[in-house]
């Protein structure tokens, strides 16, 4: 039996959480705040997560549109307690991991775009 494409979502999200284990939790969301897939941590709000992922998205290329900075790649949050790396996945959604505070930051954005690259081809 094949897999559905959720699961394969998710699937490709553990995978990437494997490869760059400085990645606590992750998520593909719809640029409507729908939650596609998540690989979240216990107690975390897949909707809060999903409704703020898609709004620091499309401020962020709202922004980057008005600072003639357009193609918006990713948007980068660095908190007390680790960071939040927002990336798009085609026009569609947008993934997001949350990263521990000494995570190796180069790392993170290779796999995300990676994962990102094959994520496209499940959203669409």
């Amino acid at each position: 039996m094949s897999k559905s494409r959720s699961e394969q979502m998710v699937e490709r999200l553990r995978n990437m959480q494997a490869a760059a284990p400085d990645i606590e939790a992750s998520a593909v969301v719809s640029v409507d705040g729908l939650i596609m897939a998540s690989a979240l941590q216990q107690g975390v709000e897949e909707d809060r997560v999903s409704a703020m992922s898609a709004a620091m998205l499309s401020l962020g290329e709202r922004i980057s549109n008005e600072l003639g900075r357009a193609g918006l790649e990713q948007v980068y949050i660095k908190g007390d307690a680790g960071s939040i790396v927002l990336t798009s996945v085609g026009e569609e959604a947008v993934l997001t991991a949350l990263a521990r505070h000494e995570a190796k930051l180069g790392l993170i954005f290779l796999e995300m775009r990676r994962a990102a690259e094959d994520l496209t081809k499940l959203v669409g």
